[in-house]
């Protein structure tokens, strides 16, 4: 069993992905960590107190992160029009009245690397990595300790907020440098994979047959989410963006990893954010991530549909 700190925006596709963690025996969650992104700070650590409200699960602690990039101005704007206002679709599910830890997300990132035998954390990020740059800060030593980081996020081509840059890198490129830079081993799931395992009102109809609290969370918080990605795919689908990262840490079988050198473009007129992935090795640098190029979608869906229905 991998024991997970997820440090996550949720976010209707983020809530689906805790679900699917706190059903999956391969992992043990040991912490949420919050930062902003799908929507502001305070929301996204009220939705994961949420999230484990759901589960039943008082045991797992939420430590509340980054309420803004690293050396940028602070986000004016929050993907509402994708995952509504309350980040959760819209659908006004009964919240927590439980309260994030005092500690901040980063301090605890590092309190439980250097609590924890070398190698027996795996920090799994799908949303800015302002945390993760904030923990490097406070205390390089945690890149040697750490088992992997796996971060849902990059692209080694089209983008979804700009022609060639992924959301949550584009949202505080210096901080991913500084993850990329950090010697850690590194696994990236970007929109090659993610944007083409689609999840359909099908499957999660499936999952609602399962009449569980979690089953019913899920059910409630994604037709928003399909309205949207719907409009754009011209098909009632939804890409499986977080589960995806997730599926990696449960079962890197399903997924084809190249390993390649990857930065980030910090100061590019047109490319800010952008995931340059050295394939061909022409910048003549050791390859410092393991890069997921292909995936067996179906297998993936199926395992989702699976665990969150309780099968």
């Amino acid at each position: 069993m991998r024991r997970l700190i997820i440090d996550t925006d949720p976010g209707v596709d983020d809530s689906m992905m805790i679900q699917f963690a706190l059903v999956s025996p391969e992992v043990q969650v040991e912490a949420l960590t919050t930062v902003y992104g799908n929507s502001d700070v305070a929301t996204t650590t009220g939705n994961a107190l949420t999230n484990l409200e759901v589960a039943r699960r008082p045991d797992i602690p939420v430590a509340r992160g980054a309420g803004r990039p690293l050396t940028r101005p602070a986000l004016t704007k929050h993907p509402v029009h994708v995952h509504g206002n309350d980040g959760l679709g819209n659908a006004g599910p009964a919240r927590s009245g439980r309260l994030p830890v005092a500690t901040p997300a980063a301090a605890l990132i590092v309190e439980r690397v250097l609590q924890s035998p070398p190698g027996a954390l795996t920090l799994l990020a799908v949303g800015p990595l302002t945390n993760l740059a904030l923990a490097l800060h406070l205390e390089p030593a945690i890149a040697s300790r750490v088992r992997e980081v796996v971060f849902m996020g990059g692209t080694t081509g089209r983008g979804n907020v700009t022609p060639t840059a992924e959301s949550n890198i584009h949202h505080d490129p210096e901080s991913a440098r500084m993850v990329l830079r950090a010697g850690w081993p590194v696994t990236m799931v970007g929109l090659d994979v993610t944007a083409r395992t689609l999840m359909t009102p099908a499957h999660v109809a499936e999952i609602r047959r399962a009449e569980t609290p979690a089953a019913a969370f899920i059910s409630a918080i994604t037709p928003f989410y399909f309205a949207y990605h719907s409009g754009r795919l011209g098909r009632e689908a939804m890409p499986v963006h977080d589960s995806s990262a997730l599926a990696y840490v449960l079962d890197p079988s399903l997924f084809t990893v190249e390993p390649a050198y990857v930065d980030v473009e910090v100061q590019g007129e047109l490319t800010t954010g952008q995931t340059v992935v050295d394939f061909r090795g022409q910048l003549d640098r050791k390859p410092n991530v393991k890069v997921c190029v292909d995936v067996r979608s179906d297998r993936l869906l199926e395992m989702y549909v699976e665990r969150t229905r309780g099968g």
